[in-house]
């Protein structure tokens, strides 16, 4: 990405309304600012009377003071006009306080020229800068080159600024006052240097004659905290203007380093630089929150201990492990199959659907009770960064949904079977398949059916299906007209044919 005008009124959020809102400061510095045709002076003498006169400088460059008569300010500074208004005052009244200031800002016109959407001429207050009309990002095309801006003055002096600089780093010397008959071009930006890697704004610069690597990276923001600073890259191109060759310089070698045109200059990071190395701590434990361990050297049980170990309602049996890592990648099969109908899928694929969709994602496979309550140290496994053990609160119930007279939570028994738990919610509904009454695995997810039951776990759910619904009473009859009327239809169109045949 070119960076542009426009790249940095995006990022900022700045206001481009122009030119009905100007973006100069609110002051003039008297020392910057050259009095000119137009600009009016108010000019304050306080002695046995207060005298208050307000001027403005004719089209000669000067002005008219009562008993005082004509001062030339041409090409005067504001601060140099003061001095020379007050000195001809001092002459004609005598142990007198002289005040002046600038009381209205005359208009000047200024040329814009070059990469810009419309070449023209532009009114704008005498007050501002060249930011004042860069800010209007309409004005130019994003090509433009803000780094090599050419200002030709009204007397043929020519100078050139980085505007890029006055935004990065302030530089307020390349934010100059604009002045009458200015004739600003910004020139297509076609040389450039690309800027990557840990510096604080990467980007696409236009090119700069005699700008070293470091100028280039200060321009960019500057290193950020985890750059490696003893082996800045500089890939150029070779005379021939096809091969590239390679240049490693470190952050005091930039200093003299110059840049040239499609230069890309590159700074790398430094290996593992404040890498944390923590697991997070979720749930029924005394204390969680997060851990810090040792990269595959820290056990699961170590950090349990250090979270002061589980509640009394704790689950170990549904307690997991999930770890995500950079390996993880999208399962295209599993996308593809998310937006298919079942009627579009074989058997295969619908059941690798299912058994898909119940895979909880970067779940490790931890058998919490066979190291907390079996001391099995062998599922005692080490940790990884980033990883998250989720201890959640015991399910002590069975979940019976579907076609029971009251569905719901029953309080888990480990003596009752699933008739029982159905007995207890009021026995079968009405329209339920008593036949296909099926268990799904509260830690899998797994559909079983009844006669596969041995035993049930807490949190199991019971599903026991319903019948398909018969037709209502008003669509059986809708179709039985509908069905009617073709009939008449038909036996009319007989008849007619009938008729009309003899």
């Amino acid at each position: 990405m070119l960076f542009s005008w426009r790249t940095f009124a995006q990022e900022e959020k700045i206001d481009n309304a122009f030119p009905a809102k100007t973006q100069s400061a609110g002051y003039i510095d008297p020392d910057s600012y050259f009095v000119g045709p137009g600009d009016s002076l108010l000019i304050l003498i306080k002695g046995l009377d207060e005298i208050v006169w307000k001027v403005s400088i004719n089209h000669e460059g000067a002005i008219y003071i009562p008993r005082v008569g004509e001062v030339n300010l041409k090409s005067n500074s504001l601060s140099d006009a003061k001095k020379k208004i007050e000195n001809s005052i001092r002459k004609f009244f005598k142990n007198v306080e002289v005040f002046i200031s600038l009381a209205e800002i005359r208009k000047i016109k200024v040329g814009l020229f070059g990469d810009v959407r419309k070449s023209s001429i532009i009114s704008l207050p005498a007050n501002v800068h060249l930011s004042d009309l860069i800010i209007n990002s309409e004005l130019l095309n994003p090509s433009a080159d803000l780094r090599n801006i050419k200002i030709i003055s009204d007397n043929n002096r020519v100078s050139y600024y980085d505007f890029v600089s006055f935004i990065r780093k302030n530089e307020k010397n390349q934010n100059p006052f604009l002045n009458e008959g200015d004739f600003v071009f910004v020139d297509k930006g076609d040389k450039t240097i690309l800027i990557l890697g840990n510096v604080k704004f990467s980007a696409t610069y236009n090119f700069k004659q005699n700008e070293t690597a470091f100028d280039a990276i200060n321009l960019a923001g500057g290193l950020l905290t985890n750059a490696k600073k003893d082996s800045l890259e500089v890939i150029r191109f070779a005379n021939d203007n096809k091969t590239q060759k390679s240049f490693f310089i470190s952050i005091d070698e930039s200093k003299k380093f110059l840049l040239q045109n499609k230069d890309k200059l590159i700074v790398r990071s430094l290996p593992e630089f404040l890498l944390d190395e923590i697991v997070t701590v979720e749930g029924f434990v005394k204390y969680p929150g997060v851990y810090k361990i040792i990269d595959g050297e820290t056990r699961l049980s170590e950090i349990i201990h250090l979270a002061g170990g589980f509640l009394p309602k704790a689950s170990l049996s549904d307690a997991a492990l999930f770890r995500r890592t950079q390996s993880d990648t999208t399962d295209i099969e599993f996308e593809r199959l998310k937006i298919l109908a079942r009627k579009d899928m074989t058997d295969d694929e619908y059941d690798y659907l299912k058994a898909k969709a119940r895979q909880p994602k970067g779940k490790v496979v931890v058998n919490f009770q066979e190291i907390f309550e079996k001391n099995n140290l062998n599922e005692d496994i080490f940790l990884r960064k980033n990883d998250v053990i989720l201890v959640p609160e015991k399910r002590d119930y069975i979940n019976l949904i579907g076609q029971v007279v009251q569905p719901g939570k029953i309080p888990f028994d480990k003596n009752l079977k699933v008739e029982d738990y159905i007995l207890l919610a009021g026995g079968f509904g009405w329209r339920a398949i008593e036949s296909d009454v099926r268990v799904v695995r509260a830690n899998s997810g797994e559909w079983i059916d009844e006669d596969d039951v041995e035993i049930l776990y807490p949190g199991d759910i019971i599903w026991i299906p319903e019948d398909p619904p018969p037709p209502k009473f008003w669509d059986f009859t809708k179709d039985a007209l509908f069905i009617i009327g073709q009939v008449a239809t038909v036996v009319t169109a007989a008849v007619a044919i009938i008729v009309s045949s003899r």
